[in-house]
């Protein structure tokens, strides 16, 4: 039989101090698999050397590849490069810290070797992180499963393995602001969890303050549900009518002038014309962003690959127009 081809898609933005450990483990555990394995950084600008370390240790592992962006373009959409790049017949997306711990990954690929065509990593516990991160992600995770159309699996990330048939349809989809995640489950196929507990970041700093974490939920959240636009209606209309049931109230008790009531019902509509308008532009900006039709990312260097050096790389909606080896 064909040995099968498994590529390792990860993210990097200033993760020079991990990276060495990184790819030290990684390494180390291909080594016992009968797969053949690619493992493929995708550097989102980084500031420090993390594309020097990753050409480096390729003068001593040949199964590495670097794909290096111009600048920062996001997490979300260094793994949308990393899967266009990959050539495996399954592709793993995983965080380059080793919070998601590669010995998941066999648990992963007998799932994909049953049938199924998604592997996600559903998290039992998360070490090392704050109550606030957990109790965030806790309620997001299931106020976006109440807001979308599509079932988005709870307490989950970008930790998951892909089929080949699964990534040539991501490869289809040119969303300027990729919610990945919610992406596969989009797609459909048959998907699968398999639980694990996600590690203490070893060195180095997250890279999800809470404004990309906001930044994050808030592309989900528009990608997946126009439920936000109904709720703008659905408050603007509650506190028009609150507004208006203490005003009567007070009026009937004799307990405001009609100054005060009126400085009351100013301010109440305004904020609800202004929260309407608000949730409006967050929709309209993501019109405007993909009108200009851009191109996704600009590819600076590439090492690995059969064409390597600088080159801007163009898409179109459908497909990527620079041929990968």
């Amino acid at each position: 039989m064909t040995t099968k081809l498994i590529s390792i898609v990860l993210p990097v933005y200033n993760e020079h101090e991990i990276l060495p450990t990184t790819i030290q483990t990684l390494e180390d555990f291909v080594a016992g698999q009968p797969q053949d394995y690619e493992l493929i950084f995708v550097d989102d600008g980084s500031r420090d050397y993390s594309a020097t370390i990753v050409e480096h240790a390729r003068l001593k592992y040949h199964n590495l590849k670097l794909v290096q962006f111009s600048r920062n373009f996001g997490h979300q959409i260094a793994i949308t490069a990393g899967i266009r790049y990959a050539t495996g017949d399954a592709i793993v997306v995983m965080d380059a810290d080793l919070q998601d711990p590669p010995d998941v990954i066999p648990a992963m690929i007998k799932k994909w070797q049953d049938g199924y065509q998604v592997v996600y990593g559903k998290r039992r516990q998360r070490d090392g992180e704050t109550w606030f991160k957990k109790t965030s992600a806790h309620w997001f995770y299931r106020l976006l499963d109440k807001m979308t159309t599509i079932q988005i699996p709870t307490d989950t990330g970008d930790f998951r393995l892909i089929d080949r048939q699964v990534a040539e349809v991501l490869k289809t989809v040119n969303e300027d602001d990729p919610y990945v995640r919610g992406l596969v489950s989009w797609v459909g196929f048959r998907q699968t969890a398999v639980v694990y507990e996600r590690q203490e970041r070893l060195a180095g700093q997250s890279k999800y303050p809470l404004r990309k974490m906001v930044k994050l939920a808030l592309d989900g959240i528009t990608s997946f549900s126009t439920m936000p636009l109904k709720m703008a209606t659905w408050f603007g209309g509650v506190l028009v009518g609150f507004g208006s049931l203490f005003a009567l109230i007070s009026l009937l008790a004799g307990h405001a002038t009609n100054v005060t009531l009126l400085v009351f019902m100013m301010c109440l509509c305004s904020g609800a014309i202004l929260l309407t308008i608000g949730i409006l532009g967050d929709y309209l900006s993501r019109i405007f962003t993909a009108s200009r039709q851009r191109p996704l990312y600009v590819v600076a260097n590439t090492v690995g690959f059969k064409q390597t050096g600088a080159i801007t790389w163009q898409t179109t909606a459908h497909h990527d127009l620079r041929k990968r080896g």
